[in-house]
């Protein structure tokens, strides 16, 4: 979109009724939280194979004092489990999905949390759309279907979940009404009540006593005690801009360490170059897989994940998650701006629908190790090693860029192609639909492929070639995520959702 005069703000999200709630706060008056916190909630009702009300979120909030902070909202495990009892059930590696995989919901917390920080309207104005939404109900969104279709067998299993997406033994189609009575009835209680509800009140008891009657160790404790908390960014330097992006448990440390690499030396590396950025990635990604943890727990500071070496024999990979998160931006003429991550992990999460109140809880657990030498082994109060990270990119005090995306481990990937092609030149429009390419994990046979979109230009696509295996798929594939950039100019603001998500940007005029 083109940057308008004298804007308000401008929101840029993964579904089209999210970006549209966001908007309807920023044209209300209110500011960048407000329309971050409306677009969240809305999504958890929206697009539920990738995120939902029992999920987890971080964001990086800026005031209009240049603050900058990081919010981290990831969820702990319980207290009641074991390192020990989980060996005993599942051996060396804990199961994708299922009630072991939820950890304690911390996304609501952080919606709290941002609201106290510096939002202008209600609790209850940030949750309007989404009830509507879940009351009414919803075409279902192109994402939403495939993934119905995709993971049918463990949606199945559950429930809930079987009631809500495959009603009268039949997936939901495209364009299908998505109505969530019960949740609705969930998100009007947090909006009379606020997020104490969620996590001390009836609804509380409701949620943990149907997780716990399929054997969930979550208890009303773990729940009441729960606390989101803000800390200190991680901050880089790259061509004359600051890259400011997600501390530990995050992954942004990886993002940092492909920048330094590119500034010593890589040339061209979306070109010729792009072997040895796919080489960079490599190495971050086994540097996540193998140190990556909790730091409150004892895990690795972000400079010292930015300054290890690539392990010689990292871990076993993670699956690949196959929904994973949305990712938003949010900006306001008053000098807010928001990159936030909401996330389920795994297309819908933990695969586990509570029937009474309609909540869907991620299985962030999953990215716990079983190896008790991992510093990433499961703990009572824990915080897995997350995916998830939010970037902020400024010129000086002045703010740049807005991203935020999906993609699971391929964040960081995502985010640096994304800031290479914005610092080149590219208009949001253009960063966001250009050709992608990403570096996977290991595979079970040990070999590291990169997943690459067919119209990638021959220059990368044979410089990553003489180095890995590719996988091409087509162009606008969903496995290469969904990213949302703003760019914040002198004349205002231009906004950009990915092709590859059901999302839109809106820059809303501050006339009238």
């Amino acid at each position: 979109m083109k940057p308008m005069n004298h804007p308000r703000g401008a929101i840029s999200t993964s579904h089209h009724l999210a970006t549209e709630a966001g908007a309807a706060e920023l044209e209300a008056g209110g500011n960048a939280i407000d329309a971050a916190l409306a677009a969240a909630a809305a999504l958890c009702v929206v697009y539920p194979n990738n995120v939902a009300l029992g999920g987890d979120l971080v964001a990086l909030v800026r005031s209009p004092e240049g603050e900058i902070r990081f919010l981290n909202a990831t969820g702990t495990a319980p207290a009641a489990q074991s390192l020990d009892a989980l060996r005993e059930a599942y051996g060396e590696m804990l199961p994708l999905r299922g009630i072991d995989t939820v950890t304690v919901p911390g996304g609501v917390r952080g919606w709290a949390a941002l609201h106290e920080f510096g939002a202008t309207r209600s609790w209850a104005q940030h949750l309007e759309a989404a009830i509507r939404y879940a009351d009414e109900g919803v075409p279902t969104a192109r994402s939403v279907a495939a993934a119905i279709v995709s993971e049918r067998e463990v949606l199945d299993l559950d429930p809930g979940c079987r009631s809500v997406f495959i009603p009268d033994g039949l997936p939901l189609v495209q364009g299908q009404p998505l109505v969530q009575p019960a949740l609705a009835d969930s998100l009007r209680r947090l909006a009379e009540r606020g997020a104490d509800e969620f996590y001390e009140g009836e609804l509380a008891q409701r949620w943990v006593a149907g997780l716990q009657a399929l054997g969930s160790k979550i208890s009303l404790e773990d729940a009441a005690g729960y606390t989101a908390f803000w800390d200190e960014p991680l901050e880089g330097g790259f061509d004359g801009h600051r890259v400011i992006t997600g501390p530990p448990n995050t992954s942004g440390f990886i993002l940092l360490r492909a920048l330094q690499d590119i500034a010593r030396g890589i040339d061209d590396p979306l070109g010729e170059g792009a072997g040895a950025l796919a080489t960079a990635f490599r190495d971050g990604n086994a540097v996540r897989a193998t140190y990556l943890a909790d730091p409150a727990a004892g895990g690795p500071t972000g400079a010292e994940l930015i300054a290890m070496r690539r392990p010689e024999h990292p871990p076993p990979r993670e699956a690949k998650p196959s929904g994973d998160t949305v990712g938003l931006s949010a900006v306001s003429a008053d000098g807010w701006a928001v990159s936030l991550i909401n996330s389920v992990y795994f297309g819908f999460g933990a695969a586990v629908l509570e029937p009474e109140t309609g909540i869907l809880f991620q299985n962030r657990g999953t990215s716990f190790s079983l190896d008790p030498a991992s510093p990433n082994a499961f703990a009572p109060g824990k915080r897995p090693r997350h995916t998830l990270m939010p970037v902020l990119i400024l010129r000086g005090d002045e703010l740049a860029w807005v991203p935020a995306t999906m993609g699971g481990s391929a964040q960081p990937q995502i985010h640096t192609q994304l800031l290479l092609r914005s610092l080149a030149g590219a208009t949001p429009h253009e960063a966001t639909h250009a050709p992608r390419w990403i570096v996977e994990e290991p595979g079970a046979d040990g070999v590291v492929r990169v997943l690459i979109e067919d119209d990638v230009p021959d220059a990368a696509r044979e410089a990553i070639a003489a180095r890995f295996e590719l996988k091409t798929v087509p162009a606008y594939t969903e496995d290469l995520g969904h990213s949302n950039l703003i760019r914040v100019t002198s004349e205002g603001y231009e906004a950009a959702s990915d092709p590859r998500s059901d999302g839109s940007a809106i820059v809303v005029d501050g006339a009238g």
